[in-house]
């Protein structure tokens, strides 16, 4: 079922709702500013912005997905939903040889993340829509803290569109309230993404954070 999806990058647009953080273009009046935070094992300053997700600072979420994910290897690594780009900046911080692809509909959180990589010289970040992703590329690893609050139907559609497009061996690290439906979440990836193995990499603070890996194909005999 996923496959037919896989090179249909899904139109974020299609379900955009107005002034939320995954509006493609937020018309709240833009007040950014500057903030401290722990991103890639340090102290960074970076730029945040209203109209984005969680824009007073790292969410509790993506607190608990940047503690609990192992460090990222040398490739191509999607963050989906980037925002201001925590996940994205953490990632490229960690690992200056991965290539780090920050995917969002949100105009503002693409400029926020753009910004926030030339003020940490990392060269290594890709602010993207879907459209500017090439059917080509394969993801070695997805870290996400997806956006939840669009809908079952258009969450499933999202990952249906990704989770396809990850590399032979490779994961999906996503961070999801339990309040949220994590545990259903958690039951419709295994069932929907048979060839994949998905398994409950961490429980903390009210947070699961799902491991979703794409089966290696058996050795020839």
């Amino acid at each position: 079922m996923h496959g037919s999806l896989a090179l249909k990058p899904l139109k974020w647009h299609t379900f955009m709702v107005s002034e939320h953080y995954f509006s493609q273009n937020p018309l709240v009046k833009s007040q950014a500013r500057e903030i401290q935070t722990q991103l890639g094992n340090r102290s960074v300053t970076v730029t945040t912005d209203t109209g984005v997700f969680s824009s007073a600072g790292v969410d509790r979420g993506t607190a608990v997905l940047l503690q609990h994910t192992p460090d990222p290897q040398a490739g191509n690594i999607l963050d989906m939903g980037c925002g201001w780009g925590a996940i994205a900046l953490d990632t490229a911080l960690k690992n200056p040889a991965a290539t780090v692809w920050a995917l969002d509909i949100n105009e503002r959180a693409l400029e926020l993340t753009s910004q926030n990589a030339k003020q940490l010289q990392l060269p290594n970040i890709k602010t993207v829509t879907a459209e500017q992703i090439p059917e080509g590329v394969k993801f070695s690893e997805i870290r996400s803290n997806p956006p939840i609050r669009i809908g079952k139907k258009h969450l499933h559609a999202l990952l249906l569109t990704w989770l396809p497009r990850l590399a032979s061996g490779g994961t999906a690290y996503l961070v999801v309230a339990k309040s949220l439906g994590a545990p259903s979440l958690q039951r419709w990836l295994a069932d929907t993404f048979t060839d994949f193995t998905t398994e409950l990499h961490v429980k903390s603070k009210g947070f699961y954070v799902l491991a979703v890996t794409r089966n290696k194909p058996p050795l020839c005999q």
